[in-house]
């Protein structure tokens, strides 16, 4: 839940989420802050992304520090259990060729993107607000891109090595005795 006042007039990429719509264990929904103090937290936003945001509360929220920046018809905050039918979003996602997708699956895809960009878990803890190593471990399995991707560096890394002399028919160009650590092996 993001408010028009939730945003730094020093970096427009950033949001603080400070209240949100809180539910679960049978309670009913709230709005107030975050389940966790991970969840208060700035979130960076892609410059394409602060754009549209931009556009959107220009044409569509109300003035006011309090207003909510996504509402329903009458103003209010979007309930969870009315989303779904409030935007079509089953029709939304069948006319851009994903149907089936999830609200949710959004969420997935861009913490496996953040992931993919290179963040560390702690990176990911931070940007997905999570106290926990185990949701942002979900987003770090090794794929077969992945392990493409390193083989590909890896292999750079040892053309240029080859290509800059730090070969020579001894070995490594340096003379300090690191033992194995950080030996890069001639393959003959």
């Amino acid at each position: 839940m993001v408010k028009r006042g939730q945003r730094s007039p020093a970096e427009s990429e950033t949001r603080f989420p400070d209240r949100c719509r809180t539910s679960g264990g049978g309670k009913p929904s709230r709005i107030g802050p975050p389940k966790s103090r991970a969840g208060l937290r700035v979130v960076s936003l892609p410059p394409s992304v602060v754009a549209e945001l931009r556009e959107h509360i220009v044409e569509y929220v109300r003035p006011g520090r309090d207003a909510f920046v996504f509402t329903g018809p009458k103003g209010a905050s979007i309930r969870r259990g009315n989303f779904n039918p409030l935007v079509s979003w089953t029709e939304a996602v069948a006319k851009v060729g994903a149907p089936g997708l999830h609200f949710h699956d959004l969420r997935h895809t861009g913490n496996m993107l953040a992931a993919k960009a290179g963040a560390s878990t702690r990176d990911l803890m931070a940007r997905m607000g999570h106290d926990s190593m185990r949701a942002a471990l979900i987003y770090q399995h090794a794929t077969a891109q992945a392990d493409q991707a390193i083989t590909r560096w890896l292999d750079a890394e040892l053309q240029r090595r080859r290509d800059t002399s730090d070969f020579d028919d001894d070995g490594p160009d340096d003379d300090d005795d690191d033992g194995t650590a950080g030996v890069l092996a001639r393959a003959k």
